[in-house]
């Protein structure tokens, strides 16, 4: 099993007596090579879940296991280095560094683990090639369209050759062809490098073509 929750549980204090839990006891198993979609009304906790299976907010209670191991078990430095090697993350929103050209885009993830650009750069063009982006190599952000853009953010959570990819919303700032044109390199890219994705997502089109669907209501899984 590549991840598994336990019993996770997430509450936020918003008073000193009152406390708002928003997810609520989720036991859920993914199975590497997997394209797994988390739906559910905005607030149902799909974003808090794939935060926590994302190691970017602890659990108040529960754990998150990757290949067995719980992952918050792990020291701070060391869990920093585990979320940066072994996760990719996808957002709605690009988030590249404007100064920077796609390459360069890409590059950074894999030199914030110490890598230099030279070292990664023809793996970071390869990448680029397999996202359909050969063409866009030097180009920055604002000369990029949105869908581009995009495609830019999937190779760069691609980089480290993680372990799973965690996109959320991908395709929420898309019209419908770029939304159309990203579901498709997703799959594609899973046909070859065998890549675990879990995404979050309102697009129940994009829901209906993933192997699983967990449907989220008020903090719980409610289709296990």
């Amino acid at each position: 099993m590549l991840i598994e929750t336990k019993n996770l549980v997430k509450e936020y204090q918003i008073s000193k007596t009152k406390s708002l839990r928003v997810l609520n006891d989720i036991n859920v198993k993914f199975i590497e090579g997997e394209i797994v979609s988390i739906v559910g009304a905005s607030g149902a906790g799909k974003s808090t879940l794939l935060h926590l299976i994302g190691t970017l907010d602890k659990p108040t209670s529960g754990e998150v296991l990757y290949e067995g191991e719980n992952i918050f078990s792990l020291k701070s430095d060391k869990l920093a280095k585990f979320r940066n090697t072994k996760i990719g993350f996808i957002f709605q929103f690009h988030h590249l560094l404007p100064e920077f050209t796609a390459i360069e885009n890409v590059a950074i993830a894999s030199m914030i683990s110490g890598k230099k650009f030279n070292d990664v750069k023809s793996k970071a063009a390869a990448i680029l090639n397999d996202v359909g982006l050969q063409d866009r190599l030097e180009h920055k952000p604002s000369e990029l369209s949105g869908g581009e853009a995009q495609r830019v953010a999937i190779a760069r959570a691609l980089i480290n050759s993680p372990k799973v990819i965690l996109a959320d919303e991908p395709t929420g700032n898309l019209d419908s062809k770029n939304s159309g044109d990203v579901m498709k390199l997703i799959l594609d890219l899973r046909k070859k490098y065998n890549q675990t994705f879990v995404i979050v997502t309102h697009n129940e089109k994009f829901a209906s073509m993933t192997d699983k669907t967990f449907r989220m209501k008020d903090g719980e899984i409610i289709n296990i």
